[in-house]
């Protein structure tokens, strides 16, 4: 099941984030760099503010939370972009992810274009991307909490897949 995420899901998400942070950024990201953006990114106080400026999707098994995913509301130009993705690693490949991106896209009638900022070691998560019909649209270093990476970034374009911005 797909539902809205309420202020009682916090917890669940602060655990999803966790664990799966741990095994996605494992060797990519210092823990330690991990866990100072985590512990800042998804407080209590954080996570309430997200619920009231975005939107946030919880996937359930079974009635637990066991993923969700984040995205912004439509701007003025029709973009929307997704800022967090996350499945429990006990749960990935499972096709949660692909029920929390379709869910999304029915919620975002308006918008044109979904964009989606992707590690570019993570290779898990480009292709579970491209899977879904995201476009590689540029790819570029930059700084994520004072540590070197390198970013793929991707679109969807809502209205029109088969037309790419670049």
């Amino acid at each position: 099941m797909i539902r809205l995420m309420t202020a009682t899901d916090i917890v669940h998400v602060q655990h999803i984030i966790r664990h799966s942070w741990g095994a996605t950024y494992e060797g990519l990201i210092p823990e330690n760099t991990q866990m100072d953006f985590i512990d800042r990114s998804y407080s209590d106080a954080m996570m309430r503010m997200r619920m009231k400026r975005t939107i946030v999707l919880i996937a359930e098994c079974e009635g637990v939370p066991i993923g969700f995913a984040n995205f912004t509301k439509t701007d003025e130009d029709g973009d929307t972009e997704m800022t967090a993705m996350y499945i429990l690693p006990t749960h990935q490949h499972a096709g949660y992810g692909t029920k929390l991106f379709q869910h999304a896209l029915s919620m975002l009638e308006d918008a044109k274009h979904l964009f989606i900022y992707v590690d570019s070691l993570n290779t898990t998560g480009r292709a579970f991307y491209e899977k879904q019909g995201f476009e590689l649209v540029d790819v570029f270093p930059e700084y994520f909490e004072g540590h070197p990476v390198v970013t793929a970034q991707y679109v969807y374009c809502i209205q029109n897949p088969a037309l790419v911005v670049h």
